[in-house]
């Protein structure tokens, strides 16, 4: 069995669940809940439930959050390889969700900004694992270094390597902030957002034909239309199951984790993107970005 590395941001999510618009200047009345989140988190987590072996790498503060985030962490199955940085507040994020399961973010980083080269656990880098990054790390130029440090490390010691594009607004400012990345990648998954943000191409497998031209395979998720994937001039689309959406936080962090043992274990492509596409059906079909408890 692979063992999987996923290094980025451990968030806690503080929750508010809408029934209708925000009533600006007033108030709107939510269902608030607080969960564990970020995205390299909620794909480990992700990948413990599915039975798989995972660490996280990432920071955290030494607060009660960042306390409580590690013991979930480790409840969940996951191994955490987590640097305490004194003095700073873990990070947090509130995710608004409308009543059709869409989320917005307002994430505060916190601790995750101070992730350095220094604090890759570089014994857990060995030939046989995988490499999974999220893309916030890449595209915070402040923990930059600590991804692509951990990308080089894994492809010197022959690991294979993925990246979860992560948020289309921040590409959008920055779009070349994955192009030292892009070499050392076998694989990118993006939804058709960030897709689009990174080529101009809205049409998903367009986008994923154009990225292919810089990482060998490429995944654009592209929510209820499925996900479609190109490697070596091949192009596949998988449809959505087709499930009601109550939270749409986290889907693409489960799609990763329900598609990467599959394609790390050789199998199939398509069969690779199925089984993303129905982990992230079982994701959205509850409110919070993690799994269920077990």
């Amino acid at each position: 069995m692979t063992s999987f590395i996923v290094l980025g941001d451990v968030m806690t999510d503080v929750s508010a669940v809408i029934d209708g618009p925000i009533q600006h200047g007033s108030d709107t009345p939510a269902r608030i809940r607080l969960h564990a989140g970020g995205s390299a988190a909620n794909t480990a987590r992700w990948l413990a439930h599915l039975g798989q072996h995972a660490c996280l790498v990432g920071a955290i503060g030494d607060d009660a959050l960042g306390q409580a985030a590690c013991a979930e962490l480790q409840r969940d199955g996951v191994i955490p390889a987590l640097a305490i940085r004194a003095g700073a507040a873990t990070g947090t994020c509130i995710v608004i969700v409308d009543p059709s399961g869409e989320r917005s973010m307002l994430p505060d980083a916190g601790a995750n900004a101070l992730l350095t080269p220094a604090d890759l656990p570089a014994d857990r880098f060995h030939a046989g694992a995988h490499l999974h990054v999220s893309g916030y790390s890449l595209l915070r130029r402040a923990t930059r270094g600590a991804a692509l440090a951990a990308l080089e490390l894994a492809r010197q010691r022959g690991l294979t390597t993925s990246l979860d594009a992560a948020s289309a607004a921040p590409i959008a400012l920055e779009p070349t902030a994955y192009c030292q990345a892009y070499p050392l990648l076998d694989l990118m998954l993006a939804n058709a957002d960030e897709a689009y943000a990174l080529t101009g191409d809205r049409e998903p497998m367009g986008a994923a034909h154009a990225l292919s031209a810089l990482v060998s395979t490429v995944v654009v998720k592209a929510g209820a239309q499925g996900a479609v994937a190109v490697r070596a001039g091949e192009a596949i689309a998988v449809p959505s199951p087709g499930v009601a959406v109550v939270d749409s936080t986290g889907a693409g962090d489960a799609f990763a984790a329900g598609l990467l043992p599959s394609w790390a274990s050789g199998a199939h492509l398509e069969q690779a993107l199925q089984r993303g596409v129905e982990v992230a059906a079982a994701a959205v079909g509850r409110v919070g970005a993690g799994p269920p408890p077990a």
